[in-house]
């Protein structure tokens, strides 16, 4: 077989396996256990964010370590870094199946070296292990979409990605305050491996049919040292930068300069050539997957915490005032898999940035007391809707512009956009929220209301955060090449 006969060979296999399977859709008798088995494994991931991140709170004061909170949620972002890479790599290599085998297992064990951790430095290290399991397993689920499932299909798995948050952004947080409340919240770290294994059991057999084996002609290639160390250089870097942002000393300007002088080159070599300057085609696809996460997951990062310390509302009523959001989340990506919609995905992902705009914008509005609460509700349900519009448009036109042997290489690089997107900005927002009166984000994270933050502290937050959704709103502009 030529190089020629083998790339096409690829191409079609991506494609599908046959004609025959190509009319079944993602439920048909063709695809039906492959698309269970990865939605669960989404839908185990989705739980485990909504319900750990009820129990940290409680977690962080029983291993006396309150001072480290966020460390928790940075030392699972900066692993997951490498962990993306390493899976881009590993996927183009040898296919996605051992990628995501192996990032189940370093997920499962991460939760239950955290359940288990008996100081808040361990804990962190579990998190750190989960990470990378994490890492692993998103990068590893997008190939095998773009491996397994014709082009056709793909916007209605992504679909289904959204869709399995769902029910564990209702599920998740109430569930893991109960079991907090009543067994301790261990047994919310320990209890998620449980739920591995079913997914397992459905997906890996149907992925070493379909999506195994490297993409390319020939032999294997090596896997790319310099991008792993580059990996490497931005899950340190962005660990430093996310350090100093919580420290407002001048001392912290050494880690902030050695994190920076660490993620630019590896950011420059890790992500697509013109990403930052909005090039256009795939390099746009990238930036804007991280311009819309990071700006609305920042932000919402602190709508509990706004809403506790400002409105007096109770960590549960916070917590379930963003619940909706699962719901048109879903909505917005069942949307955008529509076959009618195709010709105007574009302008549908420019809407939905518009709507994330304007949703960050407006949820400052409840620092005002005559502002009602449920605004935040309201507003975050049609914010919600805008991320489902974009976030799986991003994925599909990343696997409609990925030849099949970059496919493991791009869906990293989309990944590190948004995860890495979430650290910066996440920093960002923290820093101007402690520079302005919010205290340490940990500590407040913790208070009552008695000890309310000032209002200027959050309005610091959120409306910058409107102000580089807007700027996704203009990079939606510039996906196509002309």
């Amino acid at each position: 077989m030529t190089a020629v006969e083998a790339g096409e060979a690829a191409t079609v296999f991506s494609a599908g396996r046959s004609q025959g399977e190509d009319e079944d859709g993602v439920l048909g008798r063709a695809y039906r256990a492959l698309t269970i088995g990865i939605v669960s494994v989404v839908l185990v991931i989705a739980f485990e964010a909504t319900a750990v991140g009820t129990a940290m709170p409680v977690a962080a004061r029983e291993l006396d370590g309150v001072a480290l909170y966020a460390f928790a949620f940075s030392g699972y972002f900066t692993t997951s870094l490498f962990g993306m890479v390493l899976a881009g790599q590993w996927s183009d290599r040898d296919g996605p199946l051992v990628s995501l085998a192996s990032g189940i297992g370093a997920f499962a064990a991460g939760l239950l070296l955290s359940g288990t951790a008996g100081g808040m430095w361990v804990f962190i290290l579990g998190r750190a292990v989960q990470g990378l399991g994490g890492g692993l397993v998103i990068v590893a689920l997008y190939v095998v979409v773009g491996r397994a499932y014709p082009q056709r299909l793909r916007p209605a798995i992504m679909a289904a990605f959204a869709a399995a948050w769902v029910v564990p952004s209702v599920v998740g947080p109430l569930a893991a305050g109960t079991v907090t409340e009543h067994l301790g919240w261990r047994w919310v770290f320990i209890g998620i491996p449980a739920l591995v294994g079913v997914p397992l059991a459905l997906a890996l057999p149907q992925i070493r049919r379909r999506a195994s084996g490297p993409a390319g002609a020939g032999d294997r290639a090596p896997l790319d040292r310099r991008r792993i160390r580059l990996a490497f250089a931005i899950a340190l870097g962005a660990g430093l930068l996310q350090y100093a942002a919580q420290d407002l000393r001048p001392l912290s300007l050494l880690p902030a300069a050695a994190g920076a002088a660490l993620l630019v080159p590896a950011v420059r070599g890790l992500l697509p050539h013109g990403t930052w300057r909005a090039a256009r085609g795939l390099p746009s696809v990238v930036l804007l997957r991280g311009v819309s996460a990071g700006s609305f997951i920042a932000a919402e990062s602190f709508v509990p915490l706004m809403l506790v310390t400002q409105r007096g509302l109770s960590p549960t009523l916070a917590g379930l005032s963003l619940a909706a959001g699962g719901g048109t989340w879903a909505l917005g990506s069942w949307v955008q898999a529509r076959p009618r919609v195709e010709p105007y995905r574009e302008r549908l992902m420019f809407l939905g940035m518009l709507l994330v705009a304007a949703a960050v914008a407006a949820a400052p509005s409840v620092l005002i007391p005559a502002v009602p609460v449920w605004t935040v509700a309201v507003a975050w349900a049609f914010g919600c809707f805008g991320m489902g519009l974009v976030l799986a448009s991003t994925s599909v036109l990343l696997l409609q512009l990925s030849p099949p042997e970059e496919a493991g290489a791009n869906s990293a690089a989309l990944q590190i956009s948004d995860a890495l997107s979430n650290v910066l900005l996440l920093a960002v927002g923290g820093a101007a929220f402690a520079a302005l009166g919010g205290g340490a984000v940990a500590d407040a994270a913790t208070a009552s209301a008695a000890h309310s933050s000032h209002p200027a502290a959050f309005a610091a937050v959120f409306l910058p955060m409107a102000g580089t959704a807007l700027v996704g709103a203009w990079v939606t502009t510039r996906l196509r090449e002309r």
